[in-house]
């Protein structure tokens, strides 16, 4: 499914509404409606917030806490393509930190950041699961291990293409 850019108009919150109805008789019904509203909206809309926390009965602070502590959720749109870099232990002792610093000033961005033209977000995860193959990173469902500049190049030209 295409994630569509929300206006946050009255659709938007009945969407949000029926996103949550259908995921509240859950058993920890949170995650799943996380899920779902990103995967409709591409990100955790801010118009979200309170519907979720009057029908879990959880505080701001709670709901804002599993947002940040899970790293793919978002709370704005990401670009086109999304590029992911990993920072776990295995890719830092194999010259991951390195790498990422180089690869981010050649993009011109930081961490969570989207190119001006909307079609690159670069983003940090804590292992990929290539840690044999460190440093790891991955373009879109792409994964690159041993990674470096050049192949992560190629695979965003390939991608962008």
């Amino acid at each position: 499914m295409t994630p569509a850019t929300p206006s946050h108009g009255a659709a938007d919150d009945g969407t949000i509404a029926e996103i949550i109805s259908a995921h509240a008789h859950l058993e920890g019904p949170l995650l799943p409606m996380l899920h779902a509203l990103q995967e409709v909206f591409g990100m955790i809309p801010t118009a979200a917030h309170a519907p979720i926390c009057k029908a879990l009965s959880i505080t701001s602070a709670e709901l804002k806490g599993v947002i940040s502590f899970y790293h793919d959720f978002r709370e704005k749109p990401a670009g086109k393509h999304v590029l992911k870099i990993c920072r776990a232990e295995a890719c830092q002792s194999m010259g991951g930190v390195g790498f990422a610093e180089a690869l981010l000033a050649k993009l011109g961005l930081d961490w969570h950041g989207t190119t001006p033209d909307g079609k690159l977000t670069v983003e940090p995860v804590y292992c990929l699961g290539l840690c044999a193959c460190a440093p790891a990173a991955m373009v879109d469902d792409r994964l690159i291990g041993r990674a470096d500049e050049a192949r992560v190049e190629a695979a965003l030209a390939g991608a962008m293409a």
